[in-house]
């Protein structure tokens, strides 16, 4: 497929624990990838997380006991397919209000992402 850090597509990740979150924003960290979950902004503390490892694959991507992988595809993920139609709803409604970019990015730098 391609390199974690070039994709466009929308991406989930699925922990050993079965828990599994759609990506809105994902960094290389030094630790990792640091990714921020969907509606992130409304409460940072809690939607902002580290994953601790290395990154293997060309996709589906492997980091620490995490897999990535594009959402949709092997299978369907109707719960996530569901909750990113609702983000995608609300940029087109509120995407003015998201931060910008260099926002985006010096929120991840604050929590070490290498930008």
């Amino acid at each position: 497929m391609a390199d974690l850090f070039s994709m466009k597509s929308p991406l989930m990740i699925r922990f050993k624990t079965g828990e599994s979150h759609v990506m809105a924003e994902y960094f290389r960290h030094p630790e990792g990838l640091l990714y921020f979950d969907l509606f992130w902004q409304e409460n940072q503390s809690a939607s902002i997380h580290l994953v601790k490892g290395e990154y293997k694959g060309e996709g589906p991507w492997k980091i620490g006991d995490a897999v990535i992988s594009v959402l949709g595809c092997h299978g369907c993920e109707a719960d996530l397919a569901t909750q990113f139609a609702a983000w995608q709803s609300w940029m087109q409604m509120y995407g003015d209000t998201y931060p910008s970019e260099d926002a985006v990015q010096e929120i991840a730098q604050e929590r070490g992402a290498l930008v």
